[in-house]
């Protein structure tokens, strides 16, 4: 009789640690994330949307609000609010607060002919949101990455990772690492695509990696437009059959 209450919160928590590290991993709109702030006394906000899709049912955001701000040269600081939705195949749909995200991105070498752009972004999930609920991971999160960054003409790639501390119930401390690059084909419009790797992020269930494609596309230099889809590479069913971001960016 107690096996099948084990399995389902095993199952629960796995949803809520995979989420959230998607989530607090993006660089919009991939998850990989780059070592650039944004410039001084400048600001950059985002509505958009994420959803991943397993074998148990799909989660994301409906949606999350992004707000980046140039506070010092070389510093910008980060907040993320989502409003998450968990819909499990066998259960109800869930709607609510998820955990607000903040951070600190901080360059502290610049990018040369022979030397990439480097930084740190660390980053703290807040338990705010409902984790008997699928809609939060229940404990503070922190994430310690480091990025790199070079351009060489039109094409840029980025990349790095980092170490996420979790002490959510049968959740593991884990390292994520991701690579993208990107080519820039008009101004208006720039193509890439990322690859990623997750060490184990709860018990039991094993690494997983994946990839995403996508698009970024300016109307002017205050309007822009993200998308990317994706899916695993390994460990498809349990981490993602699919996932996608779409999102509006207006920066000033």
């Amino acid at each position: 009789m107690t096996h099948y209450p084990r399995v389902f919160i095993a199952l629960f928590l796995f949803w809520i640690s995979l989420f959230a590290s998607l989530l607090a991993n993006a660089g919009p709109p991939f998850l990989t994330d780059d070592p650039e702030p944004v410039e001084y006394q400048h600001s950059e906000l985002y509505i958009s949307t994420m959803q991943t899709q397993t074998s148990n049912g799909t989660t994301g955001t409906l949606p999350h609000i992004e707000y980046n701000y140039g506070a010092a040269p070389d510093l910008q600081l980060h907040i993320i609010i989502p409003y998450e939705f968990n819909s499990p195949n066998n259960g109800s749909r869930q709607l609510g607060l998820g955990d607000i995200e903040l951070g600190a991105k901080y360059r502290f070498i610049q990018e040369t002919d022979s030397m990439p752009m480097i930084g740190v972004f660390p980053l703290i999930e807040t338990p705010s949101g409902d984790a008997e609920k699928g809609l939060g991971n229940g404990k503070t999160q922190v994430f310690l990455p480091i990025w790199l960054q070079k351009k060489w003409g039109s094409w840029q790639t980025y990349g790095g990772g980092g170490y996420w501390i979790n002490h959510a119930p049968d959740a593991k401390n884990h390292w994520f690492y991701g690579w993208q690059l990107q080519k820039e084909i008009s101004e208006q419009l720039t193509l890439g695509g990322e690859i990623f790797y997750n060490t184990e992020q709860v018990q039991g269930r094993g690494a997983s990696s994946g990839f995403n494609v996508g698009a970024n596309y300016n109307f002017d230099e205050h309007n822009h437009l993200l998308f990317s889809i994706g899916k695993g590479i390994t460990n498809i069913n349990q981490t993602n059959q699919r996932s996608l971001y779409l999102g509006y960016q207006w920066t000033w």
